[in-house]
């Protein structure tokens, strides 16, 4: 690491340290429960009509410009992807279906809206692009219709088409995320559709972490089960030095932050009995971000290189500044970038709806605690 670039490391942890670290956290050894059998899932509804076509993209009015911000006068967000120059993205908003492009220097656009059933806390949840998008033009979206919660792949101009439909949907517990962990693998964090018994329950897809191979697949595409016992969808994030999978979701009794190494191992590496309200994860050499939705905070979750173990209490890096976030993402340069979801969290009088940086000056994804000096 060149000197330049642990002066500006040191100055990101140290501001974070001003911070304090969140209370109520503790060590669990409870962990969701691996399976490797197929569930014996029954196929989707089938007389839902096909969804109308998405809207073509179109601008709309920046008009509420936020300094260094993507952009305000979202609606409340969901999923988020950055895009390669670092300073745009796609972001998703959950009630609207609309996914928007944003940008620092550039007017937004709304590239697509997608019919969704908005109720609850369901909608449009996640969004990703293939990670041969550049090949495919091909975008998967985790979603609410009115009969149940899905996965569709919608390509550039086109009709969304249902993946795997017939995920149980419920008046609450219907949020999930969407990640793929190769090229030809997309998972598929499911909501326990508020009743923890269905995530306990190998024939229910409901509060589960799903595996598609092949998903380009229309129409029921082949799964199995990598996880069981999920509560309601948090997010989910690759550590690209180990392929270690994060998984976070939000039980009856604590919300969790689960690792699955890349042999299958599963732990939990961190519990919160006081439920702050876990959302979306980035991951990087060992260090977890998580943003704390309840609380209006991101906090770093550190572990060691050789043991995997945390290293102590998960330490505050954003507090406040932009109010509740959800998504997270790290940027192509190395900054990370959030999405908010005020008007959905009982702030919308007081804060608007952004994607914004986590850190506006620069410096990258906080290191490792030995990495500070």
């Amino acid at each position: 690491m060149s000197r330049r670039r642990s002066l500006r490391v040191a100055a990101v942890v140290a501001s974070a340290a001003l911070l304090g670290i969140t209370g109520c956290a503790r060590f669990d050894s409870a962990q969701s429960q691996p399976f490797t059998t197929k569930p014996q899932m029954a196929p989707g509804p089938t007389s839902t009509p096909p969804p109308p076509a998405p809207l073509p993209a179109q601008p709309f009015p920046k008009a509420c410009p936020a300094q260094g911000v993507m952009q305000g006068c979202l609606e409340s967000t969901s999923g988020l992807i950055m895009l390669p120059d670092s300073q745009s993205a796609l972001v998703a908003e959950r009630v609207t279906g609309a996914v928007k492009q944003v940008a620092t220097r550039a007017e937004p656009f709304v590239k697509m809206t997608i019919p969704v059933d908005g109720s609850g806390d369901g909608g449009l949840m996640d969004i990703v692009q293939s990670p041969t998008y550049q090949q495919d033009r091909l975008t998967y979206a985790y979603i609410s219709t009115p009969t149940d919660n899905r996965v569709v792949r919608i390509a550039d101009g086109d009709v969304p088409k249902p993946i795997l439909t017939g995920i149980p949907k419920g008046a609450t517990g219907n949020t999930g995320s969407l990640v793929f962990t190769s090229p030809t693998t997309l998972m598929v964090q499911t909501g326990d559709a508020g009743d923890p018994a269905l995530a306990a329950d190998p024939g229910s897809m409901a509060g589960k972490l799903l595996r598609i191979e092949q998903p380009t697949t229309v129409n029921q595409a082949p799964t199995t089960t990598a996880l069981s016992g999920l509560g309601s969808g948090g997010g989910m994030c690759i550590d690209p030095s180990d392929e270690s999978l994060y998984v976070t979701d939000r039980t009856p009794t604590a919300d969790r932050l689960q690792r699955i190494t890349k042999d299958s191992k599963v732990s939990t590496v961190w519990s919160w009995p006081d439920r702050p309200g876990v959302a979306g994860c980035a991951a990087l050499d060992g260090t977890v971000l998580v943003n704390l939705v309840n609380t209006k905070q991101t906090v770093a979750v550190r572990m060691a290189p050789d043991t995997g173990a945390v290293t102590g209490e998960p330490e505050v890096v954003r507090k406040d500044q932009h109010g509740h976030a959800w998504a997270l993402q790290v940027a192509p340069d190395g900054n990370i970038w959030g999405a908010t979801v005020n008007k959905t969290s009982g702030d919308a009088e007081k804060l608007d709806d952004v994607v914004f940086p986590l850190f506006p000056q620069g410096g990258g994804f906080p290191r490792a605690n030995d990495e500070k000096t």
